[in-house]
């Protein structure tokens, strides 16, 4: 009688882990751009211009979190 003894865990590959940290990096990558380029876009208006849009430079920060993670 033969018995056939497997050691691999089931559902893990090294290959998909690397795979999905590297996913994770570029994602955390891309909101981090999408945070810095709004809050630079935001800096840049002028005092009126932020007013006309009902945005006080105190929230600037705040919504460029918001826009590139979420609330």
């Amino acid at each position: 009688m033969a018995h056939v003894i497997s050691n691999r865990a089931s559902g893990f590959s090294f290959a998909e882990t690397v795979s999905n940290v590297l996913s994770n990096l570029r994602a955390a990558r891309a909101r981090r751009a999408i945070y810095v380029r709004t809050l630079n876009e935001l800096r840049i208006l002028s005092d009126r211009d932020l007013s006309d849009l009902g945005i006080s430079r105190l929230q600037i920060e705040d919504l460029a979190f918001e826009a590139a993670y979420g609330k």
